[in-house]
């Protein structure tokens, strides 16, 4: 039996980075170090970059994140074997950002995936040996922002043709294909059927599980051809000044189990960044079960998908046409959000080339304009 854990986004900000560095972080963290010891192999989301002082902020929809050279250090410590890189962030100070990144990840001896100097780069399987058996690790994701070309460095783009060649080359070297993919829905509880379809898509094509994140909240899964696809981790630790709804705080790391002829999940539910910085495990998960099932439910289910997707578009219809408009003020879109004032888009170029570019906005952006 072989055991790999899947966290989603690691993200320190000012505090929680501000902790790193001082050190003093056993406490708070040693119920995940002590997860990851019981692991073969464990992996995380580092949705950020590493930088020196002459590393520049790209321009960008969103904010640009950066942190201490020490949360690598700390990710190792923590018991992380691996670090996903494909993620919006991981170009967020350019090319010098995915270098220093790389160089620091390097130096501390972990396996990187999702990432690299070029496109080419970017997009290598990793392949690694667990207790006898080969595994392939394809990490990707949606396109905003941080995507590697064939000049600049950045991120392996979600591609599903690529993803099925790459998937097909590493099932001729590996026993098990693991597919790791950053996007969706911000603060959505639930893949989109695009999103279920392609994760499908990569079942048939080879892979032996697919895991998601990036929503900041927590989703369900589903076991498709009996290989699992988890819809949304939630935030690993992910910590924010601003008080955020409470599916922020909530998340829960993979287990994925590989026996002879099977694989299984087991689900490991915490409480990160809410009442201090820690990642603390549910000691009752009562309410957390019945949430897994109520989204299992809708997964399952194409209708209820469907429709569940459909009714976030309409909720979400008026926020994705208004950067388009010139309106600006509180007072102009207060008068627009009434109807008192018409929708009239407008050229900006950050928006619309995150809105158009990006899969999940434009899922939305498709539905808004046909029923705006």
């Amino acid at each position: 039996m072989i055991n790999i854990l899947v966290a989603g986004d690691f993200s320190p900000r000012e505090n929680l980075n501000n902790l790193i560095v001082s050190g003093n972080y056993n406490d708070a963290f040693n119920e995940i170090k002590e997860l990851n010891n019981r692991m073969d192999y464990s992996a995380v989301n580092f949705e950020s970059t590493v930088t020196n002082d002459t590393c520049r902020p790209i321009e960008k929809n969103g904010p640009n994140l950066k942190c201490t050279p020490k949360s690598i250090s700390f990710l190792k410590w923590a018991g992380f074997d691996m670090l996903t890189l494909a993620n919006n962030h991981f170009f967020d100070y350019g090319d010098c950002g995915v270098c220093e990144s790389l160089k620091i990840i390097k130096e501390n001896g972990m396996d990187y995936v999702g990432a690299g100097y070029n496109l080419t780069d970017a997009s290598k399987t990793l392949f690694k040996e667990i207790k006898g058996s080969v595994f392939a690790f394809i990490n990707c994701c949606e396109h905003e922002f941080s995507i590697a070309t064939h000049k600049q460095g950045g991120c392996n783009p979600l591609n599903p043709i690529s993803q099925y060649y790459a998937i097909k080359q590493a099932r001729e070297k590996a026993d098990y294909v693991i597919v790791i993919v950053h996007g969706g829905h911000e603060h959505y509880q639930l893949p989109s059927t695009r999103m279920q379809e392609t994760y499908r898509f990569f079942v048939d094509s080879g892979a032996d599980a697919v895991v998601n994140h990036h929503q900041h909240c927590y989703s369900g899964y589903e076991f498709y051809e009996n290989k699992p696809i988890i819809y949304g981790l939630g935030n690993f630790c992910f910590d924010n000044e601003r008080k955020m709804p409470t599916t922020w705080y909530e998340g829960y790391a993979v287990q994925l189990i590989f026996s002879q002829n099977k694989i299984d999940i087991q689900l490991h539910p915490y409480v990160q960044c809410q009442d201090d910085l820690s990642v603390k495990f549910l000691t009752n998960q009562e309410k957390f079960d019945k949430q897994i099932r109520a989204l299992n439910s809708i997964i399952l289910d194409d209708d209820k998908l469907r429709q569940a997707n459909e009714n976030f578009y309409t909720s979400q219809l008026k926020d994705s046409i208004k950067p388009f408009l010139p309106y600006k003020g509180r007072i102009l879109n207060a008068l627009y959000n009434r109807g008192i004032l018409p929708c009239v888009l407008n050229h900006k170029k950050e928006y619309l080339q995150n809105k158009i570019l990006c899969e999940s906005h434009l899922d939305i952006l498709q539905y808004s304009i046909k029923n705006i």
